[in-house]
């Protein structure tokens, strides 16, 4: 048997320590990288918060879409940039601004958006294209919305009720009631409960 000298092991364990020292040297600097780019972050963040409230202005959200705008161009894998793109978009939104808002939520979907994040990006994609008219593909938005989720998830009920609202908006009176009706099988305890009994009744369901 072939056994490793002294000097071979002496070498073999140098090279391991100084591959360890390298990667703890790597990792202090992603760690701090991190840091930096979750602090620049939370101070965006901030100002979004007050660019969103009732009382802001055109100029305050203005000023807030290109904050988040600058800071997901410089920090696009950030763990936030999800949450931060989503934001954006709900500010295009309020701003008239459709297509852009639709992309803004696609790039959170993009970005690794998940659970709660990402079933609210997809309806938002939803209501953006309703806003623009285009019923057809809202429907498909609410569908791949719904996809995966069921009773107990947070959002089924309001999006089964988007789905129901575009198909009436689309015409489709019997998919509609069968949506609404859906609703109230499947969630005895709906919030909108009365509501959807409403507008079963109105479409004769």
């Amino acid at each position: 048997m072939i056994t490793p000298s002294r000097r071979t092991l002496l070498v073999l364990t140098g090279a391991a320590l100084a591959a360890l020292l390298l990667g703890g040297v790597a990792w202090f600097g992603y760690a701090r990288e991190q840091s930096r780019v979750m602090a620049a972050y939370a101070e965006v963040m901030v100002r979004i918060a007050a660019a969103q409230g009732s009382e802001a202005t055109p100029e305050a959200r203005a000023g807030a879409m290109r904050d988040l705008e600058a800071i997901l161009a410089r920090y696009p894998s950030a763990g936030a940039a999800p949450q931060a793109a989503y934001d954006l978009g709900n500010l295009r939104y309020d701003a008239g601004q459709y297509a852009a808002a639709r992309a803004a939520y696609e790039v959170a979907l993009a970005r690794g958006a998940t659970g709660t994040l990402r079933t609210l990006a997809q309806a938002a994609i939803g209501y953006t294209r309703e806003a623009e008219h285009d019923i057809p593909k809202a429907l498909d938005a609410y569908r791949a919305a719904l996809a995966g989720l069921g009773p107990r998830d947070f959002y089924y009920e309001a999006l089964l009720a988007d789905l129901g609202r575009a198909q009436e908006l689309a015409g489709q009176k019997a998919d509609a009631i069968e949506t609404y009706r859906r609703i109230l099988k499947e969630l005895p305890q709906a919030r909108r409960a009365e509501e959807i009994r409403a507008r079963l009744r109105s479409l004769g369901g």
